[in-house]
């Protein structure tokens, strides 16, 4: 039996996935999460329960990117460098082309968009169990280009996880306060990143920024 810890903070999703997962009949969801700090709790009470391995509270762990305060991203570093048996594979409503390679680059198995196919976040699930990535052809394509692609890369990619998902985030359209809300930062710490993003990219502006992001994929039109 596959056990899989899900993270995400929309209960609704959460509600999705874990319903797509339980028609499995291998696999079982044994618990979930909100954000960064339930998901720690969760993880260390479940590794702490007799009869499971030494520290692994789960198989696979079903991770969304945009959680409040510490991201998907944050939290993958942090179980890399601490050598977490689990398997993380990560969900998210953004593309494969915005999020996918830093999340392999970060340490997980795969990465399923949330608007595909749910019969594919099975299949994920279960590649990722033994210990095998989980790519989509898109994603493929996209490591195929990254290894022969010159040597210039472009200037997003020296962005921080941070930084770019704040860069997304204004391109869409929000708000600095909207987006503190959403991430559990102050209004200054946004304020900040987006300091970064403008001197990074050589940008001046909002607009410039926006328009930007629209022209590398990186939000729709």
């Amino acid at each position: 039996m596959i056990e899989v810890i899900l993270c995400d903070d929309h209960a609704l999703i959460r509600r999705g996935i874990r319903d797509t997962l339980s028609d499995a009949p291998d696999i079982r969801v044994v618990g979930e999460a909100g954000d960064y700090g339930e998901l720690r709790g969760l993880m260390r009470t479940l590794g702490q329960e007799t009869g499971r391995e030494a520290g692994k509270p789960c198989d696979v762990l079903v991770l969304d990117i945009n959680l409040p305060g510490r991201s998907g991203l944050d939290a993958l570093h942090a179980l890399k460098e601490e050598g977490s048996p689990v398997k993380v594979l990560v969900v998210s409503m953004y593309p494969e082309d915005q999020y996918a390679i830093r999340a392999l680059r970060a340490g997980a198995y795969g990465y399923v968009n949330k608007g595909g196919d749910p019969q594919l976040l099975v299949q994920a699930v279960r590649t990722v169990s033994q210990g095998r990535k989980y790519v989509t052809p898109e994603i493929a394509q996209m490591l195929v280009e990254s290894l022969t692609a010159p040597a210039t890369e472009n200037p997003h990619n020296k962005l921080s996880d941070r930084e770019l998902q704040t860069l997304v985030m204004i391109a869409s359209g929000k708000r600095l306060a909207d987006i503190a809300e959403e991430l559990t930062l102050s209004p200054k710490t946004v304020s900040v990143y987006r300091a970064r993003v403008l001197e990074k990219l050589a940008l001046a502006n909002n607009a410039e920024l926006t328009v930007y992001a629209i022209r590398n994929g990186l939000v729709g039109q």
